[in-house]
């Protein structure tokens, strides 16, 4: 490697996993303006009322949307991975089996920007799920205050 040059890959997986780029950066004003639409048809909290319910346990079943590879580098612990992709197809075993799925189970979503979970929370509504909330937080700010954070093992 020649002195001052930064390989491609390094590069590019630093851009993908600094908080905020991901996702919310570089978009066009139409997917903005998505994410608040689902943000306001939605029950969301902020990063203090989400630590209070998980302190006392009051989450449901938390769900962390983003990708496998993400939640692999480290989520909250209690979460289960079940990206936004295939959310609405793979949710099911979870909520009860889609025979007789539990539309009022208690579900709060989380990813790396509040984004994404707004958007699947939005998702779960349009299914007919009652009661779903999405966490509006960086989850490099949960880090960053010292909260849990686990690797998949």
């Amino acid at each position: 490697m020649r002195k001052g040059k930064i390989p491609v890959t390094i590069l590019l997986l630093t851009i993908a996993l600094l908080p905020g780029l991901g996702y919310s950066a570089n978009v066009p004003p139409s997917v903005s303006q998505l994410v608040a639409n689902a943000k306001k048809a939605i029950k969301t909290v902020n990063m203090a009322e989400f630590k209070a319910m998980y302190d006392k346990k009051d989450v449901g079943l938390l769900v962390d949307v983003r990708d496998p590879d993400e939640y692999a580098t480290g989520h909250i612990p209690g979460a289960i991975n079940v990206s936004r992709g295939t959310l609405e197809f793979k949710l099911w075993k979870h909520v009860g089996g889609h025979e007789k799925p539990n539309l009022n189970k208690k579900m709060t979503l989380y990813c790396g920007s509040g984004s994404r979970c707004a958007l699947a929370a939005k998702s779960l509504m349009d299914l007919g799920f009652t009661n779903i909330m999405a966490v509006d937080m960086k989850l490099a700010d949960w880090k960053k205050a010292g909260y849990p954070i686990m690797k998949k093992k």
